[in-house]
């Protein structure tokens, strides 16, 4: 991905060698990038995930493109992720994920991001319509889908479901 550059942030590709060095640990990141990486990201929540990472992004290098790190521009600090996991899908479709720092959130950085990357994808060739989910109890996301310009399509015991 391009850099997505909004007032406050920087969203840059966030790509499997820096994946790789995380897993490491915050500082190995720092080595890779010229941003602080704080040492409570990634949250342990999305750790888990990181392997599943790496080894799609082996198998399948053109995804990587989709997935980016949030950076304050502000502070030159790593606030986030933020990415359309694994790029659009036979219908043109991509999926919206994203994730900020707990001591960043509340401030507008997950809607601003959200909404750049939502017009960004948008742009990319073959994608026709961005999707999210979120759980019903999720305010926070609810409410940064909305104001990024997605709409809620449906809802169920576990998910609302949005689309742009």
């Amino acid at each position: 991905m391009p850099q997505v550059t909004t007032d406050r942030l920087k969203v840059i590709t966030f790509e499997l060698e820096m994946i790789e060095a995380l897993l490491e640990g915050p500082e190995q990141l720092e080595k890779l990038i010229p941003y602080q990486v704080l040492a409570d990201y990634p949250m342990d929540v999305y750790k888990q995930f990181f392997p599943y990472k790496i080894d799609r992004f082996i198998e399948q290098p053109e995804e990587n493109v989709w997935e980016g790190l949030i950076i304050n521009r502000e502070l030159h600090m790593v606030i986030g992720d933020i990415g359309f996991k694994g790029g659009p899908d036979e219908k043109g479709e991509i999926n919206l994920g994203y994730s900020v720092l707990p001591r960043f959130q509340g401030h507008g950085f997950a809607t601003e991001a959200a909404a750049a990357m939502l017009e960004w994808g948008l742009e990319q060739p073959g994608v026709k319509k961005v999707t999210a989910t979120c759980s019903p109890g999720n305010i926070a996301s609810i409410r940064v889908l909305q104001k990024a310009g997605l709409k809620q399509l449906r809802e169920d015991a576990k998910k609302i479901y949005w689309s742009s």
